[in-house]
């Protein structure tokens, strides 16, 4: 069962910006593709950004398009959210899940696909 831990988070101002990591331990990530997700108070979880499992293919939400910018490093197991030009809209808890596939060019940001939902990292846009 894939886990992953989500780190990074945390206050920022207007247009600042942060980096998340979203890292698995005890098996490889060379075969998953991965996508992050938001969830703010009273919203419904949003796919933010995915990335195929060798890289290939992206895709981003149209709020964040431009501004945010998914990444893998498989040596190091971590994908990477690199978030810029913060609004207060982006602020939310922000989650990344994955899930096995054959394919090196394939990624969903429909959250209905993913499971097992962890932690998060909390993401805090204010001045």
């Amino acid at each position: 069962q894939l886990q992953l831990v989500e780190s990074g988070g945390g206050p920022v101002q207007p247009g600042g910006s942060l980096r998340l990591s979203c890292t698995a331990s005890g098996f490889t990530l060379d075969y998953y593709t991965i996508g992050w997700f938001r969830q703010a108070p009273g919203k419904e979880r949003e796919g933010v950004s995915c990335i195929s499992r060798m890289g290939f293919s992206t895709n981003y939400a149209d709020s964040v398009k431009g501004r945010f910018t998914i990444s893998r490093d498989n040596a190091k197991n971590t994908i990477y959210l690199q978030m810029n030009s913060l609004k207060p809209e982006d602020a939310a808890i922000y989650y990344c899940e994955g899930f096995q596939v054959t394919s090196g060019s394939y990624c969903t940001r429909a959250p209905s696909v993913y499971n097992d939902w962890g932690q998060g990292t909390q993401v805090t846009v204010s001045s």
